[in-house]
């Protein structure tokens, strides 16, 4: 085979063209669906030599731009001799913006010379993409399949041996300043064609780092897509490789996917060389005059000395290649697909066959909130953030969903009722271009593998289902929603809701509370805040309520507590995930509940009420919206439809996104209404017809007489929707909205004496049925 004819040197970068090529890819990704992140501190302002792992093509020439983006740094990289071949205008682009074939006889001096000049060179170490995720050996090594050998083989070490060659020339250079040797220094300066000595030796005193970055892409989808679509009308058929490529990475560019960047930590080269290194290379060093002596070493050696140096010298190549690839596998971005294929891979590996469908999200939450502890470990924001994971808990989740529908339909799985079984496809051998179609699992759990803390944690989880206690869940529950609050405060308090933002009144705390008293009583209450203000609307009561042994727990509501377009942008269904996640943290704690509302709050209770929960005695609500005093609110639903429009058929807000509120409690509640949340509840007293009549629970109504926001006609109308038999409606004197708050007429002390209430009216009836038993 014969030798390409390139010459000696290569095209130096035009700045230019770079510059105008990184605007254009700039714009073509406003255009993608793909969502790019770049996780990195100083690495990329320190870093030399740029290592990425290859999973699809699409990731080849985004590293480049995204590095100089944040740097300003012109980057270089290694695309295949092909491209090459004949003189044509992509030959003579990719010369002119960086791009050097990777068969060039002086590769690794073209290279060097880049790095010496202030550039950046992108490698992939694994010399090829590896759609297998396939990684490590069955002995734990780190190894590739090689497509043109049809075998596994080890990562190359071309950047080591590249960064190792610069360090050797950088040493030269120190040594010549050291001794004077002038015309030697204006020989390389002229030869590297530098600005001036100082340039050279800035460059020699800085250490060549190289930086091992991870790609992470998820989801990874191989559905038709648009791409595939169009290629096939202009073809005359494709091959099953080119089919798969199109499907994966046609989805990867125009389906919502997120590409995450992550870099590790820089590794120096010179820390493999020990101490025989370090003195061969001085002795050779004064023998050596350019960058093609020293990387004619290995495979040309001039006598002993450099044969021997070119020995250590790969030696020192290997380990530094071992340390990088372990730092870029350790960098993958984990999600929740990587901790389900590790748990499907190890259950089916060790003869489960099948996992009860909730016992599996189970181990998936627990899974997931053991690795956040995790600081060694990162995690895909959709696992830090609890929207995206916490209704695990409760059997439903989209994310998780949809892979296993992807699994379904790819025949590794099946659902059999309430179980999950797993195929024995999911063991069988796949084709290398083929496997990322058939067998998505194996893809993410090699993927994943070579972290082992996630397998430990992921086993550990699936083993703790059955005897981990309730109240470590509920801990657990109560952080998220903590974690919730603070996500919202991060996502609504930026510059863009300023407008709103910055009129707001409301300083009290806005998190959701637990309190457990020093004496316990062994009763829990929930309480609900109001729409507009948050939990420390209820914080006064509660405490109340704990100095008489009740365990107490307030919600907050979404969208509550941040900024008023928080809860423009959540639904009355969000509103009451809230309260069903804070009944189920009080409840790993009490067996016995009752939950008190107020005003909205009261309605969300009075809905958790209509399920008859075992665990709840009774339900108290306070000032429930049924009727308004304002009756402009009877706009709402058609001011709601007008700003749907608006939004529809312009980029503009809406004609009135906000009311101004004049609240009571300006220190706990929103001074602006959006018209959303006003609509949603609306929705929500429509929906009360329907819940109220199944309510088969006590119930205790409050209604202040001169109520200045909810009608006192309110109260009676819901007595009458109520069809339980034990029913009470206390008016209470008051012409102020929270009665709750401010305890109005003595509400608190009419809320204790109907708990005891219900109470004692469950004690008694179990009292009775032991009674019946035993007779």
């Amino acid at each position: 085979m014969s030798k390409p004819s390139y010459p000696e040197n290569w095209n130096d970068i035009d700045t230019g063209l770079y510059y105008r090529s990184v605007k254009i890819f700039n714009q073509v990704r406003k255009l993608l669906s793909v969502k790019m992140k770049l996780h990195a501190d100083e690495q990329v302002e320190k870093g030399d030599i740029f290592l990425f792992n290859h999973f699809s093509r699409f990731e080849t020439f985004i590293p480049q731009f995204l590095i100089f983006e944040q740097s300003g740094a012109y980057c270089c990289a290694i695309a295949s001799g092909e491209f090459f071949k004949e003189d044509n205008v992509l030959a003579r682009y990719l010369g002119n913006v960086g791009v050097f074939p990777h068969n060039h006889p002086r590769l690794f001096q073209l290279l060097a010379a880049q790095i010496l000049r202030g550039r950046k060179v992108i490698i992939f170490p694994e010399g090829g993409m590896v759609k297998d995720h396939r990684v490590m050996d069955v002995k734990g090594h780190y190894s590739v399949y090689s497509r043109i050998t049809g075998e596994r083989r080890k990562h190359h070490t071309g950047a080591a041996v590249l960064a190792q060659g610069v360090e050797i020339f950088k040493d030269m250079v120190r040594t010549a300043y050291q001794n004077k040797n002038h015309a030697q220094l204006l020989r390389w300066k002229e030869e590297l064609k530098l600005d001036s000595l100082d340039q050279l030796l800035t460059s020699a005193l800085k250490p060549t780092l190289i930086v091992p970055a991870n790609i992470t892409f998820y989801p990874i989808r191989s559905s038709e897509n648009l791409l595939l679509t169009s290629v096939e009308l202009f073809s005359n058929g494709l091959s099953m490789r080119q089919t798969e490529e199109l499907l994966v990475e046609g989805n990867i560019i125009f389906r919502n996917t997120d590409m995450d960047i992550r870099m590790g930590e820089t590794v120096n080269p010179l820390a493999a060389w020990n101490w025989r290194t370090r003195l061969l290379q001085k002795k050779v060093a004064p023998e050596l005059d350019s960058l093609d002596d020293i990387f004619a070493m290995p495979s040309r050696p001039k006598n002993w000395k450099h044969q021997l140096l070119g020995a250590y010298l790969k030696k020192s190549a290997n380990e530094t290649r071992n340390q990088y690839m372990k730092e870029i596998y350790e960098n993958v971005t984990i999600n929740l697909s990587h901790l389900a294929s590790t748990l499907i891979m190890h259950c089916i590996e060790n003869g489960m066959r099948s996992l009860e469908r909730q016992f599996f999200y189970n181990a998936l939450y627990i899974g997931v909130k053991t690795l956040q502890k995790n600081t060694s470990i990162h995690l895909h924001r959709s696992l830090l953030n609890p929207n995206y994971y916490s209704n695990l808990q409760i059997g439903t989740n989209k994310s998780f969903e949809h892979f296993i529908e992807i699994a379904k339909s790819t025949d590794l799985i099946e659902e059999d009722r309430d179980y999950y079984r797993f195929l024995p496809k999911l063991l069988e051998e796949h084709d290398f271009d083929l496997i990322r179609l058939e067998n998505l699992i194996a893809v993410y759990h090699n993927e994943a593998e070579p972290i082992a803390a996630v397998s430990k944690t992921m086993i550990k989880a699936l083993d703790e289902c059955d005897t981990i206690a309730p109240e470590a869940i509920a801990a657990w529950q109560f952080e998220d929603e903590l974690m919730d609050l603070k996500w919202e405060l991060h996502n609504y308090t930026k510059p863009i809701y300023d407008d709103i933002n910055d009129h707001e009144t409301a300083s009290e705390d806005p998190s959701p509370f637990f309190l457990q008293p020093v004496e316990d009583n062994g009763i829990g209450v929930l309480l609900i805040h109001g729409l507009l203000a948050g939990p420390a609307e209820m914080k006064g009561y509660g405490d109340h309520l704990a100095q008489q042994g009740y365990t107490v727990m307030g919600v907050r509501l979404k969208g509550h507590g941040s900024s008023p377009y928080a809860l423009r942008d959540q639904s009355r269904e969000d509103w009451y995930v809230s309260v069903r996640q804070g009944f189920e943290i009080l409840k790993a704690h009490c067996r016995q509940i009752v939950v008190t509302g107020f005003s909205t709050g009261g309605a969300l209770a009075l809905k958790l009420a209509a399920e008859n929960h075992p665990e709840i005695l009774g339900v108290s609500a306070a000032a429930v919206p049924l009727k308004f005093i304002n009756s402009s609110f009877m706009l709402v639903p058609l001011l709601h439809g007008t700003n749907k429009f608006v939004d529809w058929v312009s980029s503009y807000e809406g004609v009135k996104p906000f009311f101004e509120n004049i609240s009571e409690h300006p220190r706990v509640n929103y001074r602006h209404v959006p018209v959303r949340g006003l609509y949603e509840l609306r929705l929500l007293i429509q929906q009360m017809d329907e819940f109220l009549p199944k309510i088969k629970l006590p119930v205790l109504l409050m209604q202040g007489d001169h109520d200045p926001v909810v009608s006192v006609k309110s109260a009676p109308e819901l007595m009458n929707k109520l069809k339980t038999p034990d029913k009470q409606l206390k008016i209470l004197k008051s012409d102020r909205h929270g009665v709750i708050m401010e305890n109005i007429d003595g509400a608190w002390h009419l809320n204790d004496e109907f708990i005891r209430h219900c109470v004692n009216e469950t004690n008694a009836r179990a009292i009775s049925r032991t009674a019946q038993n035993r007779s």
